[in-house]
């Protein structure tokens, strides 16, 4: 046979072809281009390792190695921790962070509880906003709190070792602070003490209620959707704007299970109206129950035309409803203050077990109604003066930080369906616009509202304490600002 001649590239010197040729190509033979597609894989072109910074980022099993990490999984459960891990890894993916800072972005990222809920400062201006949980608790309450966590006496009678009334010691502190109502019975939220009122006393009977009352309580639950559901039926009298006791008077009969009285907490009516005092119907020979529903106990001079518990009950109401975080700045739930033999009754109601409150609850309630004042009330009585001072001293702070800010006047609102109409002179630090969202979305979220193309930071809702921390999140949305820009 004849031998096959041997290609170029399998005679270059180190060939290793058929017979171990290592002959030099002839002069008349032409050498091939380099074929790519046919080249061992061995002499493929590689970068060096070390052009590519995403191959430096640590792995997930090195980074649960790290203390801090490792420890957090203790803390918060290792889906929390993974979750963080896996962020920071997708920053510097995406050439956000660089990789040795991984570790520390992971950190960063961890959150405070293993709880979705974040702590944020209330910087709007509302003092009861509803999207950030009404009213924050007391340090008091917060204590209380953190000692019912564990087994309690909440149903027990530690003397006698039998069974005893459930959070008998806070409804005995809510009753001292309104001694006009014969008894109190406390629910999980303000809705639920009018839904139970309406459920015991009308339930296939008449609710008497004016026009100008039939209120939308927020997020689009309307009452008188509400009343009906209990199985009452509503009688309404009188018109928006104007409602007389004569109005009740006249349609009241044998089917008539109560009249109500809501306060219209969230708008105001002015000009040309009218409405009957409770004063006025209290001897009509029905139950009258009054829903003041921002939960003030006792008048305020701050909000003189707020209705309180207190006032209703000594103008005779039978039932007064109300909720508990909101003026009263306590921890979500329905209060029922009123004649003694009638709270007991709705106390005994099957319903009023479906809707009884939890021991954390009941320990926050009670050191709300008997420990120092809440923040809520401080907020309510700050002094402006004070709030415009506290203002110049952090725009002073953050300018020098080369921050574009300054101190400005601003007005504040009660809000949670409190006091409509009224504003509280207040401060606020004005920011540019494009600071909210950064704000927001800090490490230490701040929530302020938008007014006039500014970012303004309303200081009656924010605790004085909360100043450096209040400072230290503008400073780090300016360095997200700039990053991003």
């Amino acid at each position: 046979m004849e031998q096959r001649t041997a290609s170029a590239w399998e005679r270059r010197p180190g060939a290793a072809g058929p017979g171990s040729i290592h002959a030099e190509p002839r002069d008349d033979t032409a050498v091939r281009p380099q074929d790519h597609s046919v080249r061992p894989p061995d002499d493929t072109v590689r970068p060096p390792e070390d052009t590519d910074a995403r191959r430096r980022i640590p792995r997930t099993d090195h980074l649960l190695r790290d203390p801090r990490l490792s420890a957090a999984v203790d803390r918060l459960g290792a889906g929390v921790v993974k979750a963080a891990v896996r962020a920071a890894q997708e920053r510097a993916r995406e050439g956000g962070i660089p990789p040795e800072q991984v570790p520390e972005a992971a950190v960063a990222l961890l959150p405070g509880t293993a709880s979705g809920l974040r702590p944020v400062i209330n910087a709007t201006g509302v003092l009861l906003h509803t999207n950030l949980g009404r009213a924050p608790l007391s340090a008091t309450a917060r204590q209380a709190v953190q000692e019912a966590v564990g087994p309690t006496d909440v149903e027990l009678d530690l003397a006698t070792g039998v069974r005893a009334r459930r959070g008998r010691s806070a409804l005995a502190a809510l009753h001292a602070r309104v001694p006009s109502a014969g008894a109190a019975h406390v629910v999980n939220n303000g809705a639920a003490a009018l839904l139970l009122a309406a459920t015991a006393l009308a339930a296939g009977r008449e609710i008497v209620v004016s026009r100008g009352e039939m209120v939308e309580i927020g997020d689009g639950f309307r009452l008188p959707d509400l009343l009906v559901s209990t199985g009452a039926r509503l009688r309404e009298v009188g018109t928006t704007n104007r409602t007389t006791a004569a109005d009740y008077a006249a349609v009241l009969g044998p089917d008539t299970g109560f009249v109500l009285k809501v306060h219209p907490s969230n708008f105001r009516i002015t000009g040309f109206t009218r409405s009957a005092e409770t004063a006025e119907l209290t001897g009509l020979g029905v139950p009258v129950v009054v829903d003041i529903g921002s939960g003030l106990l006792a008048p305020h001079p701050a909000l003189p035309e707020e209705p309180d518990a207190d006032t209703e009950l000594r103008a005779g109401a039978a039932l007064v409803t109300a909720s508990g975080d909101k003026l009263l700045g306590g921890p979500q739930c329905g209060l029922l203050l009123g004649e003694k033999d009638l709270v007991r009754a709705l106390a005994r109601h099957p319903l009023a077990r479906a809707l009884r409150v939890d021991k954390l609850t009941l320990a926050a309630l009670e050191a709300t109604v008997t420990g120092p004042p809440t923040p809520t009330a401080l907020a309510l009585t700050a002094d402006p003066a004070g709030l415009r001072a506290r203002a110049d001293r952090l725009a002073g702070t953050l300018a020098a930080d080369g921050i574009d800010v300054r101190a400005v006047a601003s007005a504040a609102t009660v809000g949670g369906g409190g006091a409509p109409g009224v504003t509280l002179p207040s401060a606020a630090l004005s920011l540019p616009e494009l600071y909210a969202a950064a704000l927001r979305t800090g490490a230490v979220p701040v929530v302020g509202r938008l007014e006039g193309g500014r970012c303004l930071l309303d200081l009656r809702a924010v605790p004085e304490q909360d100043d450096a921390r209040l400072a230290d999140a503008v400073r780090s949305a300016r360095s997200a600002e700039e990053r991003r820009t």
